[in-house]
């Protein structure tokens, strides 16, 4: 199973879109609140280059991005390779 980390807040509709697009292709993840874990926003922001949207990202340790960049990953066959437990 690949290691996927996603940077979330509670009120945030491009966290749950990014959640059911992983979902619907039998993913999982590990949620890391930045709302109830300040610290963990300084680390989302040294993984990131900065980034300050959420949902941020991480599979098997590469920076996808947001949800947008999810989306464009997953047409492009981008994550599909991200996903490969060797990529």
């Amino acid at each position: 199973m690949p290691d996927i980390q996603m940077y979330t807040t509670a009120v945030c509709p491009y966290c749950v879109a990014a959640k059911n697009l992983l979902k619907s292709k039998g993913l999982e993840w590990q949620e890391i609140r930045i709302d109830t874990d300040p610290a963990r926003l300084s680390e989302m922001l040294e993984r990131s280059s900065g980034r300050r949207t959420v949902p941020q990202i991480f599979v098997n340790g590469a920076h996808v991005g947001g949800f947008d960049d999810l989306a464009a990953a997953d047409r492009s066959g981008k994550l599909a390779t991200l996903l490969e437990p060797d990529a």
